[in-house]
């Protein structure tokens, strides 16, 4: 036997108020109109008892407003960072009594065409376009809703559109503050650099670590002691380029590796020419990827902030209009573990 559901008269009618008064309240404008917070009270009251719902049908009709968004990423069931952004997307969108509709693009710009017209037809209040990997992509002609970026910027620089992405300029500075607090004066990259543009083609993420890098080291009076170029910085990169660096002559020193992969293959190299981590070598990295809790010793990285990404980006959704921030960068927070000895003197 189905339960009968509990409408805006029956709400009404136990508060003995019209049933103006009862929407007045429950749409949140009870001040607004000067009802009385006594009253206001018992119709709230009365309704968490009757555990009264809005119809959100009528409530879109009447307001403008579907209380959903939507979240289309290029990538969701394979990636960490997708996971854990779309996990703080969906605790931003609950904290604010939201609904969020989840679509993956895999990529495609049709698709990711497809998705939004879809979310649009379904009155969701705003979209937000998700990066796995911070890069630039175009944005959206004829979107009737508001929209937010999120790891990812716009090809034209003259949008008018949310940015939220993270801090990998202030990340890059960490990283070598980290080294420098540790005494170490050489700091050899691995990945990219030492000029500014030496970066692997489309990774604005290597651009922005890399010019934090040099600012930092700019700042003490330094540059690399010695940079290798990765176009792909995947673990066996890492090994290529640290077994290259060793076979030069370097026996200490700091090695500060581009992504927490290379730095995998970091370790291995070191390991394999019969140094350690950190007695021989301070390693530090970037992303806080899983494994650099598993690496003995542990990983000392700065920490791509995935979920804050999610939850700021529904936060710029609800800002009101022109109120939003054009380009936030979300801090990236140093994971200290114990890749990190003092430098030699």
């Amino acid at each position: 036997m189905h339960q009968k559901r509990v409408t805006l008269a029956d709400v009404a009618k136990a508060a003995g108020v019209s049933r103006t008064t009862a929407s007045l309240v429950l749409s949140d404008r009870g001040d607004e109109l000067r009802i009385s917070e006594p009253v206001q009270h018992r119709v709230r009251q009365v309704a968490a008892e009757l555990a009264y719902r809005p119809n959100a049908a009528s409530q879109v009709l009447r307001t403008g407003l579907s209380r959903t968004f939507g979240f289309i990423s290029d990538t969701v069931a394979t990636s960490q960072l997708a996971g854990d952004m779309i996990k703080g997307a969906l605790e931003g969108a609950r904290r604010h009594d939201h609904m969020l509709f989840i679509g993956e693009s895999e990529g495609s710009e049709d698709e990711q065409a497809r998705l939004i017209q879809a979310m649009v037809d379904r009155q969701v209040d705003g979209i937000v376009i998700a990066s796995m990997f911070t890069r630039e992509r175009p944005v959206p002609g004829g979107v009737s809703r508001p929209l937010v970026f999120l790891n990812t910027v716009p090809a034209d620089a003259r949008a008018d559109i949310p940015v939220v992405v993270p801090d990998e300029i202030g990340a890059g500075r960490a990283a070598v503050r980290a080294l420098l607090d540790a005494g170490h004066r050489e700091v050899h990259l691995i990945g990219a650099g030492p000029a500014p543009d030496d970066v692997p083609p489309l990774t604005i993420a290597g651009q922005e670590r890399l010019d934090g890098i040099l600012q930092e080291l700019g700042k003490a009076g330094l540059k690399p002691a010695s940079a290798r170029v990765c176009n792909i910085w995947l673990p066996e990169d890492g090994w290529k380029a640290t077994t290259g660096l060793l076979q030069s002559g370097v026996t200490e020193g700091a090695v500060l590796c581009f992504n927490d992969r290379l730095a995998l293959g970091a370790y291995q190299a070191i390991q394999e020419a019969g140094f350690l981590v950190p007695q021989n070598f301070s390693v530090v990295s970037f992303d806080d990827h899983q494994l650099a809790g598993w690496l003995r010793p542990g990983l000392t990285t700065v920490a791509l902030p995935h979920y804050e990404l999610g939850r700021r980006a529904i936060e710029a959704l609800l800002a009101p209009a022109g109120t939003a921030a054009g380009f936030e960068r979300v801090p990236m927070p140093l994971r200290t573990r114990g890749s990190i000895a003092r430098a030699r003197i």
